[in-house]
């Protein structure tokens, strides 16, 4: 009988799920990856084998919106998935730890409320997090939960790094630059040091381009600076939200349009970014830029700006920079997308190899070029899976 690892990653638009088996005593393979899409208007649960092979394909209707009813057929599927495999534990993507949880912890009951009072600072995500954590709890009280914290890779930056400039009580609070997207980051520092030794020693902005965004300085793999923030909504536009924003913006909403605190949230987290500056077309990358339409075009160009203006001011926080790394789907796929990056980017130094970006090769720096320019494929899934082993197997 072999054991089992199963992740579970909430994110801003689908709930990504891994199945890793135990070969050996510490290492992990691959046997499921999993996905449900659209889980807030139309759910539909998809599995593939190591190879990318379909499994399985399901539609959840009923489930529409509700979080703990596909949590729960997640669960269900893995335990028949499974057959006579044990499942060890379940690994959770933890969207914030807040200044206390900066490493992996198994979920205790005491955790579990902690973390839920620190839903005020992610008010859209952690309570989503928790979900799945407590159908688990409910239905397998003796099940091995661990909480992997996208918030705990960031806990290296210097205060001044993290510090708002506000009256020092609120700091206390925990109003402070906390940094998320860590999993991604800690696996892209990683895999870094077999890839390019350099860019593992040196100084590197990694670009996490997805439907949540971001920028992360690291110094030999270590992070020293990021764009987000206090929350997820900092930092670039994102598919939905609209990255840095001038907090006096928020002030006139209120003053005289006369929007709620709830109105904001659902104006900043749902319908900003790449879709409201589009008019509404799309929040997806790909659909803005097969579209023939001005608004789109507006958007992408806008996204691709303020990309190369953080990255920029990144640069400075590393006081240079070696290179340059994207990861996410779309810093993986889109070639259009790098280009433009590369292209505002081409007073670092970097020169990039457009055959190559066209072909997605992993390599895409000239051997002239000032930068090295790579994409990483990133896994966050497997660095829930290698926490969870090491603090179940450790119980």
């Amino acid at each position: 009988m072999a054991e089992a690892i199963l992740t579970l990653n909430a994110g801003s638009s689908s709930l990504k799920v891994g199945l890793f088996r135990r070969v050996g005593a510490d290492r992990l393979e691959l046997a499921v990856r999993a996905e449900v899409a659209e889980p807030a208007t139309a759910p539909h649960f998809s599995a593939r084998d190591a190879g990318g092979a379909l499994l399985e394909k399901l539609d959840w209707p009923q489930a529409a919106n509700d979080f703990r009813v596909i949590a729960q057929k997640v669960i269900g599927w893995a335990s028949r998935h499974l057959a006579g495999d044990r499942l060890l534990a379940v690994g959770h993507r933890i969207v914030h730890g807040g200044s206390a949880y900066i490493a992996p912890k198994l979920l205790t009951q005491d955790l579990i409320e902690a973390l839920d009072r620190l839903s005020p600072l992610a008010p859209l995500h952690l309570p989503q997090n928790l979900v799945p954590v407590c159908a688990i709890a409910a239905a397998y009280p003796d099940m091995a939960q661990v909480a992997c914290f996208d918030t705990a890779f960031h806990h290296t930056m210097p205060p001044v790094a993290a510090r708002f400039a506000l009256p020092r009580n609120y700091e206390a609070e925990g109003v402070r630059r906390y940094g998320f997207h860590g999993l991604s980051y800690e696996y892209i520092a990683g895999r870094l040091k077999d890839v390019s030794p350099r860019l593992a020693r040196g100084r590197t902005i990694v670009a996490h381009l997805g439907n949540g965004a971001s920028l992360c300085a690291l110094r030999a793999g270590i992070s020293i600076d990021t764009t987000m923030g206090f929350s997820v909504l900092d930092g670039l536009v994102m598919g939905t939200r609209p990255g840095t924003l001038d907090a006096g913006v928020v002030l006139y909403l209120q003053q005289h349009h006369g929007m709620s605190a709830s109105e904001i949230e659902d104006l900043l987290y749902r319908h900003s970014g790449l879709l409201g500056v589009s008019g509404g077309i799309a929040s997806d990358m790909r659909t803005l830029l097969a579209s023939p339409e001005p608004a789109a075009r507006e958007a992408v160009e806008l996204f691709v700006y303020r990309l190369a203006r953080e990255a920029g001011a990144l640069a400075g926080s590393l006081g240079g920079v070696d290179g340059l790394v994207f990861t996410g789907g779309i810093g993986e796929h889109s070639a259009p997308i790098r280009a433009a990056v590369a292209e505002r980017l081409a007073w670092l130094g970097l020169e990039m190899d457009a055959k190559a970006n066209a072909r997605g090769e992993a390599l895409l720096s000239t051997p002239d070029s000032g930068l090295e320019l790579r994409i990483v494929p990133t896994d966050e899934e497997i660095m829930i899976a290698r926490h969870t082993l090491k603090l179940a197997a450790g119980r």
